[in-house]
């Protein structure tokens, strides 16, 4: 029986994935081998020594200490891509509120209680709705920040539009290029698209090398009057800096899904609070995919969507599987396949990959192992989060 620990409200939809007969869900369970939660900070809690997954029912994990997990051998996974229609959704709700005058000219009609003759009011709306007149997105010009699942959905519907796209990432997988439109226009750098974009969505993880990713250094190349659009996460843009350029005659407008005190009150700022992925759909998609995800690494011990370990699946062969991770260094699966030899235990497949310092292993075999060579692969230096998977 396998215990999963949630935090937040998980959708049931994906807590239903979980069988009854092999798991146990609750979230007062006190040593999980598995996690799924969405927003809850687990950075200061302790981590229990039967962990051996987490699942994060969504695409940012900077509310896990996943360095410590890397060193523990343990798997922390995201759901790229489950929320991604929302935040498109939402990215083209936030395009239009900035160039129609849509928030202002609903606030004035709604003013309008002082005046009980319908046909009077008719009269002034008419009068005063050129107060609200804006622009279409058609032939405007959108730079999107990040070409991943949501970056190359927000391209694909903006090219809908007939608005021009012009894309930067400067870590673009062979997944994502497939996956991109060709009318995409891709820059070679942030400022050149900064430059030239009436638009700009950022669509990038929130890590080190993104950190103030839009300072005052950035957001000296914007165009004039362009809408920069935030619903990626909040330490990628710098609000004081926000503030200076739209003082200053850079940015027109600054729509974001975060808050800051500094943005407040101001009519050149729409701030949401963190509704990007706030669906029923997403919240759904992203718990079913987080579900699927630790089940499958659990029983099977294959890896997909995870931020620190390789992406690895094998199709299950022999009696028995055996998992590992190890420090990414030479010799180390060459020594656990010597105990096997010198156990005359058969391997009947395998598969090996690397990410960083990291490195992770399935082994089937053609016959269960004994305890003692279990223990034998166990203590070799470099070896960690060894697992034995039989039927």
């Amino acid at each position: 029986m396998y215990h999963i620990k949630t935090y937040n409200k998980i959708s049931p939809k994906g807590l239903g994935r979980f069988p009854n007969e092999k798991y146990q869900v609750s979230d007062s369970l006190e040593s999980p081998q598995g996690i799924v939660l969405r927003s809850h900070k687990l950075h200061n809690e302790d981590i229990p020594d039967t962990l051996l997954a987490v699942a994060r029912a969504g695409a940012g994990v900077n509310n896990l200490p996943v360095d410590e997990y890397t060193k523990k051998g343990i798997v922390a996974f995201n759901t790229p891509g489950a929320n991604a229609n929302a935040v498109k959704e939402l990215v083209l709700t936030g395009m239009l509120l900035a160039s129609r005058g849509i928030v202002d000219g609903m606030s004035y009609a709604q003013g309008l209680t002082d005046i009980d003759d319908a046909a009077v009011m008719h009269k002034q709306l008419e009068a005063e709705k050129k107060r609200f007149a804006g622009s279409e997105l058609l032939g405007k010009t959108l730079g999107v920040v990040g070409l991943g699942a949501i970056g190359s959905m927000v391209a694909d519907m903006a090219l809908s539009l007939g608005m021009k796209v012009l894309g930067y990432d400067p870590a673009l997988s062979v997944e994502a290029a497939w996956r991109l439109p060709s009318q995409v226009t891709k820059m070679d750098n942030l400022a050149s698209l900064m430059a030239n974009a009436d638009f700009i969505s950022l669509h990038v993880p929130a890590i080190e090398p993104t950190f103030h990713l839009i300072n005052d250094e950035m957001l000296g190349h914007v165009k004039t009057n362009a809408v920069l659009l935030n619903f990626a996460r909040e330490t990628i843009v710098n609000p004081e800096a926000i503030v200076r350029s739209l003082d200053n005659s850079g940015l027109g407008k600054y729509i974001c899904d975060f808050p800051e005190p500094c943005l407040l009150g101001r009519n050149d700022v729409m701030a949401m609070p963190h509704i990007g992925a706030s669906t029923l759909e997403a919240e759904e998609n992203c718990a079913v995919m987080a579900a699927d995800q630790l089940m499958d690494y659990l029983e099977n011990g294959n890896i997909k969507n995870s931020v620190n370990f390789p992406a690895v699946a094998m199709d299950r062969a022999g009696e028995c599987r055996l998992t590992f991770a190890n420090h990414n260094v030479p010799g180390v699966l060459g020594e656990v396949l010597s105990v096997f030899t010198n156990s005359q235990v058969n391997v009947v497949d395998m598969v090996n990959k690397s990410r960083g310092d990291i490195a992770y292993n399935i082994i089937d075999l053609e016959e269960t192992p004994s305890q003692e060579v279990i223990d034998s692969i166990r203590t070799l230096e470099h070896v960690v989060g060894l697992r034995l998977l039989c039927a």
